[in-house]
């Protein structure tokens, strides 16, 4: 699975962003898809995913009511539209798959096979 991730750039707080996450190689049945994040100096971590088969989310309580995950199943795409951006949402944004993700492991980096190449968000104050 090859996945590119775009539509970064940077933004005032309190904008607008969305991300988009392209795959291909393979459909994305029975996958689970996450979005991460990295700051400067600081470890990987996440910010959403969904599981692609019963489309069900999960999210950072960091970001919960301001970002959303949505996927469109003919595209092969997952989106993460991000909104009432803050300063400390600045990093590189990255999406991931894996197969057969349970429910529980989402949130967990090294369940996730196959990663993006990143796209930088930039929030400014």
């Amino acid at each position: 699975v090859q996945l590119q991730a775009f539509g970064g750039g940077l933004v005032q707080a309190g904008g607008s962003l969305r991300l988009s996450c392209a795959a291909s190689g393979r459909t994305l049945v029975n996958h689970g898809v996450g979005w991460f994040r990295q700051a400067p100096g600081k470890e990987r971590e996440f910010v959403a995913a969904l599981k692609w088969g019963g489309g069900s989310t999960t999210y950072d309580d960091a970001v919960k009511g301001r970002f959303t995950i949505s996927k469109d199943n003919a595209k092969n795409t997952v989106y993460l539209q991000m909104n009432n951006l803050e300063p400390k949402d600045t990093a590189v944004y990255y999406c991931a798959t894996g197969r057969g993700i349970v429910t529980s492991s989402l949130g967990n980096v090294r369940a996730y096979a196959y990663w993006g190449q990143g796209t930088q968000v930039t929030v400014s104050s």
